[in-house]
């Protein structure tokens, strides 16, 4: 697949041209307040360098999931705040998507000026399952940028076939970010001619969300270690007691054939063997360590145990490659944090080029203070991240390819 890139565009000239970017900002928020702003500081490069080339930035992101409409929940307002504070520059925030407001601070935007509009899911042909509806929009977007160019570089919307990400890029001029492209070189890592021992972690919530990119790495992965809640789903599928923990009982056949198909292709499955059982649901809840195989009734497992947490590193210790993505516990709740800080600290601790895949776990090694230069690469988009490594194609990059 070859595409044009923001290298391409910037040796062309962008002085005095609009450029709309799309950028992946959308970050998690406490009331107004930004309590990750990584998404920011990734999307930054790409802005900077347009801008100090002295084009018209302007950018299109969401944040969160409204429906369709304006929800000032929603605003991207403290993201403008930060952006302003992390590029030096007032970036202007447009009261809307390509109404007035939008149409007035773009028509008068200087060279190397940046303007965000406002979140681009307030509109509902964003997201439309109508491929009319969505090109209408697209074609808005196009206008508030007369003889402008698009950028892609929001890598953590590049799997979905929304307007601003997919039909956007057949209205203008459409060239890869520096993010999206740093993003799929990564993943082609994890993919083509991958240094052995490979080694995935996969953790969260609920296996349903991951049952495409575990069937794809049991052909492709040396060794799986699965904590976290989709853990339960596995240890009731091999006849154990979980208590009230996390299960998908639905999956449990699923989960089976994976057991099956894991000694089939002599891939080690590797389990929890004890992990933390709470009296419930919060952050102060009494806990202990039990077996794995024997969670009490009464109890749920809220992260893996000590025992777990060294097997996990020493089953990480050898690893040419790793691809970790969702957390070992409630990380969120400082009790039952040490799972996932465990899994994290082995990363930092190996001599692998190691993989975060964005999302949650990237969240919680900022959240739990680790250094972010101790990983190969901190993923901005852990569902994109997900479906590629599925082998699934992602329409936002599909839409960039140069046609011949």
């Amino acid at each position: 697949m070859t595409v044009k890139n923001l290298d391409d565009l910037l040796g062309e000239g962008v002085q005095g041209r609009y450029v709309l970017v799309r950028s992946d900002l959308n970050v998690p928020l406490e009331g107004d307040r930004i309590t990750d702003d990584g998404r920011v500081r990734a999307a930054l490069p790409t802005i900077r360098k347009l801008a100090e080339a002295g084009a018209k930035v302007v950018v299109t992101a969401h944040l969160g999931r409204p429906k369709g409409e304006p929800d000032p929940k929603f605003t991207l307002a403290p993201v403008a705040e930060r952006l302003s504070e992390l590029l030096g520059a007032d970036v202007a925030l447009a009261g809307d998507l390509v109404g007035e407001s939008a149409k007035a601070l773009t028509a008068g935007l200087a060279d190397g000026g940046v303007v965000l509009l406002e979140n681009v899911r307030f509109d509902a042909r964003e997201t439309s399952k109508d491929a009319v509806d969505r090109s209408e929009l697209a074609a808005e977007l196009g206008a508030l940028v007369p003889g402008g160019a698009f950028v892609s570089d929001g890598f953590g919307v590049v799997h979905r076939k929304q307007a601003s990400v997919y039909e956007v890029a057949s209205v203008l001029p459409a060239y890869a970010g520096g993010l999206v492209l740093a993003e799929l070189d990564v993943l082609k890592k994890l993919t083509d001619d991958v240094a052995r021992p490979y080694v995935v972690v996969l953790g969260g919530a609920k296996v349903s969300d991951k049952l495409g990119v575990i069937a794809n790495l049991l052909t492709k992965v040396d060794r799986l270690l699965v904590g976290g809640g989709m853990a339960y789903t596995f240890l009731k599928a091999q006849g154990h007691e979980v208590g009230n923990s996390l299960l998908q009982a639905d999956q449990l056949d699923q989960v089976k054939g994976f057991l099956a198909e894991a000694e089939k292709r002599n891939v080690e499955l590797v389990l929890p063997v004890d992990v933390l059982a709470a009296t419930g649901f919060a952050a102060d809840a009494e806990h202990e360590v039990v077996p794995a195989t024997g969670i009490p009734a009464d109890r749920e497992g809220l992260d893996i145990g000590p025992a777990t947490r060294e097997l996990f590193a020493s089953k990480l210790a050898d690893a040419a490659t790793v691809f970790w993505n969702g957390p070992m516990g409630v990380f969120e709740f400082e009790a039952f944090a040490g799972g996932t800080r465990a899994v994290a600290e082995a990363l930092v601790a190996s001599d692998a080029f190691t993989v975060v895949g964005g999302g949650d776990s990237a969240a919680a090694v900022r959240q739990l203070g680790l250094p972010e230069d101790g990983f190969s690469h901190i993923s901005t988009g852990g569902g994109a991240s997900l479906e590629y490594l599925e082998g699934k194609e992602l329409p936002g990059v599909v839409a960039l390819e140069v046609k011949n």
